[in-house]
């Protein structure tokens, strides 16, 4: 063996090895009892950051599962991300010079689609560069055609069942990326604003004083609203105001949901550009057309056309002033929705969305839990997802992005209507040679003639399917995708439906989904409702089991833009693999943050070393004992308890309770408590005490049992460390097959 381990020259040839002999599949142990794992599938958009590295739980998962017999599969898949990887792709081309309008939907969709393809393939890579054992027989992507049928036969499905329905409400839009949001897609920040004090005339004579803190949108008032118990307003209420700045008069109304102590207690009721004005717009029926369109430019209000908000904001309070019509203006905190990429403030704006109802889908959600049908892990978080189903709201799975799976309906097109599909091909794309003629006019144009095709669609169109489409009809394609949340909450169910034959009926329910506490509520939560649905009741997983955040050094979140993103790959070039897996369970209980730390990382690479040189000492011991024979060659000799020298006895029993201890850990899920326990043995006991006893003893009897010993720690390491405990197992003296397929110790017979 070389002076010092070199994790380089060893971390490739030994995965290589692994791969050849088909140790990753669940074959190797066709008896065995299954015991599945799907790897939440990494954004097909870019490379791993260092919190993907923490797979590094499920695969000590399914390495201890795999050497106790069991039949364990680790199913690989990479996801589309269909807002966020259009966003990555939009920001390259913006670097040479173009946009998403110099590209008709379907070359888009392929340009996107070759960039995904060639970054898969990055990740492939960097998931085998850390050691992680996937069965890539198995691999899936969100796109494949059989996972995209899949998808759309479980919306039709829901659709039928009555869970799927189109509604024309307030949405969260992006109008920069083009896209609507659902609530949990969206970032919620406290400003500092202003409140403005607005006088609205009275058409008897006289003002009231309205209250807000956006008055570019006063273009699509409908109403004023005040407490219909504010004294100070009773004799008001059914009057008529003049809308300021224009000629339309509204009615001042009453309604409970008003503040009486906020600003002046009279506010301003805009249903097409506030959450809470649409609610009270539909309670009153009372409408207007929204005044901001997708482009984020003010439209339709004859003062302020073609304004982006801030340029409206500004116009419209000079016009005020210029008109006395201003009150005054105070500071006020104010919260407001950001897009989680761009960081845009979100417009709310009325759209044609799809929505799932929710409520049949969490009442059996949480009668799974109650039941433990699925246990969550650490167990406090139970309770935070039932907080969260219970206060869920349905669904929004529409997404006005290119790259993603295409709603599956279609729009039965009446002859009033005709116009518009003469714009459109039939897979609903504007026809060759369209687009360049609109484009001179404006790169607008595209998003315009989407939003014809979705005023087409709340025309009562009738929706249909594929299937049901009658060939002497005219139909129009929702151009809408899917939510990805919507593809990836079937990705246990999608996933072993479409690999091999019969693994579904043999791998479903999985046995662990582990993934970052993060996205317990992104994804966890849809894909227990959704896997439920779909298999009449049975639950997706059984043990749901949560890891923490990774934070740099200095215990900050991660983030590109903050620069100090640290790539794991360079990491474990520095360190090697294993110590960088070993830092990362080591000292940190399930479900807490941890900082990266890079004494821990090199404490462990000098872990790594000692492990390398105890092999050593036990080769030397060997080449003493048997000079004139080949190392591999060796017949160790069984050792028999009974015979051994007793401080032998007392370390093969020291063993067997450490054996039971990791297997009591890494079942509960405790895995900085295994990697404590066995740093601690290893090192400071076995190492420091028994083998300067054992340097003693050189003698057959003991040599087998010091063997035996290290054999028995590097099987119990090999979870958390396969390259350094393969390369060692494999140089032992009568070394046979390879570590990642031998038996798991456990308590020794």
């Amino acid at each position: 063996m070389d002076k010092v381990y070199n994790h380089q020259d060893v971390e490739e040839k030994i995965y290589e090895q692994w791969e050849k002999a088909g140790t990753f599949q669940p074959e190797i142990n066709p008896q065995g009892k299954p015991y599945t794992i799907i790897l939440p599938p990494p954004n097909a958009n870019g490379d791993l950051h260092f919190g993907h590295a923490m797979f590094v739980v499920e695969d000590i998962l399914i390495r201890y599962h795999r050497m106790l017999g069991d039949s364990a599969l680790w199913l690989p898949g990479t996801d589309h991300a269909g807002t966020e990887t259009q966003f990555v792709f939009e920001k390259k081309l913006q670097e040479q010079g173009k946009s998403r309008f110099d590209f008709t939907r379907e070359d888009l969709y392929h340009k996107i689609w070759d960039y995904v393809q060639e970054n898969r393939g990055g990740i492939e890579k960097q998931l085998r560069r850390l050691g992680f054992s996937l069965d890539w027989s198995r691999q899936k992507f969100t796109l494949d055609a059989d996972i995209v049928s899949l998808v759309k036969q479980s919306f039709k499905k829901m659709y039928e069942d009555g869970l799927i329905y189109r509604d024309y409400r307030l949405v969260n839009y992006c109008t920069r990326d083009g896209t609507s949001f659902s609530d949990l897609e969206t970032i919620s920040e406290e400003k500092e604003g202003i409140l403005y004090h607005i006088k609205y005339p009275i058409k008897e004579g006289g003002f009231i004083t309205v209250a807000t803190t956006r008055p570019e949108t006063m273009f699509g008032d409908v109403a004023v609203m005040v407490h219909p118990e504010d004294a100070r307003y009773k004799q008001l209420i059914g009057k008529t105001v003049v809308l300021p700045l224009t000629n339309r008069e509204i009615p001042i109304i009453a309604d409970e949901t008003v503040d009486k102590e906020f600003g002046t207690g009279a506010v301003k009721v805009t249903p097409s550009h506030d959450f809470t004005d649409y609610e009270v717009g539909r309670k009153h029926e009372l409408t207007f057309p929204p005044v901001i369109g997708w482009s984020g430019k003010f439209e339709k209000t004859g003062v302020v056309d073609g304004f982006y908000v801030k340029q409206a904001r500004q116009k419209t309070l000079e016009l005020l002033k210029e008109q006395n019509l201003l009150e005054k203006e105070e500071p006020h905190k104010m919260v407001v929705k950001i897009c989680y990429k761009c960081k845009t403030v979100l417009e709310p704006l009325p759209l044609e969305q799809w929505y799932i109802k929710v409520k049949p889908l969490v009442a059996k959600a949480l009668e799974s839990i109650e039941k433990q049908e699925i246990e969550i892990f650490p167990k406090n978080f139970a309770q935070t997802l039932n907080f969260w189903y219970n206060n869920l709201k349905d669904w929004n799975i529409s997404r006005q992005n290119v790259w993603g799976i295409q709603i599956p309906v279609w729009y039965e097109v009446t002859d009033e209507n005709l116009f518009a599909v003469s714009f459109i091909d039939k897979q609903g794309n504007l026809k060759q040679g369209i687009l360049a003629d609109l484009l001179k006019e404006g790169s607008e144009w595209e998003e315009i003639l989407a939003g014809l095709q979705r005023v087409i669609a709340r025309m009562e169109a009738k929706v249909v399917f594929e299937d049901n489409k009658i060939e002497d009809k005219k139909y129009l394609p929702e151009t809408d995708t899917f939510d990805t949340w919507f593809s990836s909450g079937q990705w246990p169910y999608v996933t072993l439906k479409t690999t091999k034959a019969g693994d579904f009926e043999k791998f479903y329910p999985t046995s662990v989904m582990e993934t970052g506490r993060d996205i317990l509520f992104f994804w966890v939560s849809r894909m227990i409702m959704l896997g439920m649905y779909l298999t009449n009741g049975q639950v997706p997983f059984k043990n749901v089991v949560l890891h923490g955040l990774v934070n740099d050094p200095l215990g900050k979140k991660m983030s590109k833009s903050k620069g100090n993103v640290v790539n794991p790959l360079e990491v474990a070039d520095q360190y090697g693999a294993d110590a960088l897996r070993f830092a990362l369970v080591y000292g940190n209980a399930l479900g807490n943050d941890q900082a990266m730390s890079y004494p821990k990382l090199e404490a462990m690479r000098k872990f790594t070393n000692k492990l390398w040189n105890m092999a050593r000492f036990i080769e030397f011991q060997a080449r003493n004992l048997y000079p004139q024979i080949d190392l591999n060659q060796i017949e160790r000799k069984v050792v028999e308890v009974n015979n051994l020298h007793a401080n032998d006895q007392e370390w093969l029993k020291k063993l067997d309770v450490l054996s039971q201890e990791i297997s009591n850990y890494i079942d509960a899920y405790q895995f900085n408590l295994a990697a404590e326990h066995l740093y601690d043995f290893i090192w400071h006991e076995f190492a420091d005490k028994y083998i300067e006893d054992v340097k003693t003893r050189n003698d057959e009897d003991s040599f087998g049992a010091l063997c035996q010993m290290f054999e028995v720690q590097l099987k119990l390491l090999h979870p958390f460390m396969p390259f350094v405990t393969e390369e060692i197992y494999q140089k032992m003296p009568g070394h046979q097959g390879l570590l990642i397929t031998a038996r798991w110790p456990g308590v020794r017979e």
